[in-house]
């Protein structure tokens, strides 16, 4: 049986290269880089460097990088960092209505806070309109986070047109780029952000670590408090071998990204062609050309998204319907329903992620087990019998 893995979305899988750079320091070069001796000293030597690397994926100085453990951690940091940090300012918040769990619940803590929080709504394909933003914006806000793409559904937002209405009014402007960095080009002065929070693990780096870009000299909150890591910004010891291991992901992916795009997006545009040809009563999901070069996602009318992953899964195809972080959640997503999705199409989301290392040969594999797969599914279900019926 073959074995195709299209959910890079949710987990990459680590790099050789990455592996072999990591490995010395789990037990050659092991101290701590808050020693002041040669073995601790080395090791913090070691993480500067790669500190510079990341940095330089996205267009940053090393001192504006904040190593964290995951992408979400720094959705945390960067809302509540901030938050705390500006509250006597203000105390509104904006977020859209799309954003990832880790930013969307960091929100409405704050709402349990006395802050006020507004939920901008997004179009059919999931954009956030720069006007609407602007109307949102009252005296009192302090902080607009909207993320880079949205990893559900693909969308890439208009984030240098979202910045510009913040930085002229001197409102923070954070976007969770975890989707992007790595599978399009991300610049920080284009995008003119305050705030990028992204991960090692949609680059080939291992989990367990990620990173708050901050624009220098902003105020930030730390969320752990501990010693002098960091600045001061996140206590506790580093994750060497996981940053290691980020670092050479990036110096990696610096070399072959623009590659990368071009021929992941061919493939991406064979499988959407592929499954809308091949499949009635089928809606692509996001915007059908602002969207992710990786990122396919369907919601297939008459069937159980949770369902087809398992069928899938037995012929060996790995996809997923929603959000890594949501997928087990057993309701209909967030995303899909501020898209205007109806409930009952939105049970039949399946989203494909691909890195552009499939060959053609796999994806017709795909294609012919995902309509085969969903006509067993559609024989099954009420719904569809009742639409047979009328057709």
């Amino acid at each position: 049986m073959k074995r195709v893995y299209l959910d890079h979305a949710s987990a990459t899988p680590v790099r050789r290269e990455v592996i072999e750079a990591m490995l010395p320091y789990f037990d050659q070069h092991f101290g701590n880089p808050s020693m002041v001796y040669d073995i601790g000293s080395n090791v913090k030597e070691v993480m500067e460097e790669q500190r510079l690397k990341i940095a330089k994926l996205i267009g940053a100085n090393a001192e504006e990088i904040i190593f964290t453990s995951s992408g979400a951690e720094a959705n945390n940091l960067a809302i509540k960092g901030v938050a705390f940090a500006r509250q006597k300012k203000g105390k509104h918040i904006i977020i859209s209505a799309i954003e990832h769990h880790s930013v969307l619940n960091s929100a409405r803590f704050f709402e349990r806070m006395d802050f006020e929080v507004t939920f901008l709504q997004v179009d059919e394909h999931g954009l956030v309109d720069p006007e609407r933003l602007s109307k949102a914006i009252t005296p009192e806000t302090i902080l607009v986070s909207v993320m880079h793409a949205n990893n559900e559904i693909g969308t890439i937002e208009p984030i240098s047109e979202l910045s510009a209405i913040c930085r002229e009014k001197g409102i923070v402007f954070h976007t969770d780029a975890v989707a992007t960095v790595g599978n399009i080009p991300v610049d920080v002065n284009e995008l003119n952000v305050d705030l990028l929070s992204f991960s090692g693990i949609s680059m080939g780096a291992p989990k367990g670590v990620g990173a708050l870009y901050f624009r220098d000299n902003l105020r930030l909150m730390p969320l752990i408090h501990g010693g002098i890591q960091e600045k001061g910004r996140r206590g506790g010891t580093e994750n060497i071998p996981g940053i290691v291991g980020f670092g050479k992901a990036a110096e990696i992916i610096s070399k072959e990204l623009s590659g990368k795009v071009a021929r992941t997006r061919n493939l991406r545009d064979f499988l959407i062609k592929g499954i809308e040809e091949r499949l009635e009563f089928v809606k692509l999901t996001g915007h059908p050309d602002k969207r992710l070069p990786g990122h396919a996602s369907f919601c297939v009318e008459a069937i159980e998204g949770e369902a087809l992953i398992f069928m899938l899964s037995q012929d060996g195809i790995y996809a997923n319907t929603g959000s890594a972080c949501a997928s087990k959640a057993l309701k209909t997503s967030p995303v899909l329903v501020a898209i205007g999705v109806r409930p009952v199409l939105a049970q039949g989301s399946v989203v494909f992620t691909l890195n552009g290392n499939q060959a053609v040969e796999e994806l017709e594999y795909v294609l012919e087990k995902f309509q085969g797969d969903v006509a067993k599914l559609r024989a099954l279900s009420p719904i569809w019998m009742g639409k047979a019926a009328t057709r």
